[in-house]
Parts: C-alpha cells; sequence; structure tokens
C-alpha cells in the first residue's frame, strides 16, 4: 500500500470516530437562517452531507480524469505503433530501392569491364598480329 493511501485510510478513521463520538453534537437541531426563510436543521449532520457530497463529486472528477489521461494514452499508443510500422516499412522500401540501384549500378560496371576488356584483348592482338607482321618483313 502506498504511503498517500495509508495517510487517507488513516484520516477517514479519524473523521468516522469523530463522527462517531459527536453524533449527538451533530444532530442538534438549530435555527438556520437560508436568506429569505429560517429553518430548523441539524447544522452538523447539513455540513457532513455537504462535504460528503464534494468529497464524492470530486472522486468522480478524478475517476474520469484518470479514464480519460488511459484512453489518451491508449490512443496515443496505437498511434505511435501505427507511425513505428509506417517507418518501418518505409525503411524496408528504401533498402529495397537501394538494393536495386546497387545492383543497377553493379551490372552496368560489369558490362563496361567485359566490354572494355573485349576492347583492350582484340587490340592487344591486332597488335601481336601487327608486329608478327612487322617481323617478318
Amino acid at each position: 500500500m502506498k504511503i498517500r493511501t495509508f495517510f487517507l485510510v488513516i484520516g477517514l478513521i479519524a473523521v468516522a470516530a469523530f463522527v462517531a463520538l459527536n453524533w449527538s453534537a451533530i444532530m442538534t437541531p438549530t435555527t438556520l437562517s437560508l436568506g429569505v426563510a429560517a429553518v430548523q436543521a441539524p447544522l452538523g449532520f447539513l455540513l457532513l452531507a455537504l462535504i460528503t457530497l464534494f468529497t464524492a463529486l470530486f472522486l468522480v472528477a478524478l475517476l474520469y480524469s484518470r479514464a480519460s489521461g488511459l484512453f489518451k494514452e491508449r490512443n496515443h499508443s496505437r498511434e505511435m505503433q501505427v507511425t513505428q510500422k509506417l517507418a518501418d516499412n518505409a525503411e524496408t522500401s528504401r533498402f529495397t530501392e537501394l538494393r536495386e540501384l546497387m545492383g543497377t549500378g553493379l551490372q552496368r560496371q560489369s558490362d563496361l569491364y567485359a566490354a572494355s576488356t573485349a576492347t583492350v584483348l582484340a587490340k592487344l592482338e591486332q597488335l601481336g598480329s601487327d608486329l608478327s607482321s612487322a617481323m617478318k618483313a
């Protein structure tokens, strides 16, 4: 149990004990002025009921705030997952595009190498034949 919860429970027990010990004083009727009229009612009970009502309203507002926060956090988490998935897909497509680009570039370099090798070999053969014909002459 958290320390705040412990102190809250102790406080509630203390208030309940105070109310139980002073119940006769709380229920003693007095004359209360409502501005336009005067009524006989127990002031302590009226104040206790108002405090209980406001505490209940505060707890309802607190629960609503917590629930809406949890819903917002859940929606944010879903949006983050969708964004992460989109980023992963974009990264995968970039790698695929890079792989294709590199494959195309390497194929072009391989073709250029093969063509230049064939040209160099053809020139070497021609030089060899020119050299052998020059040596015969």
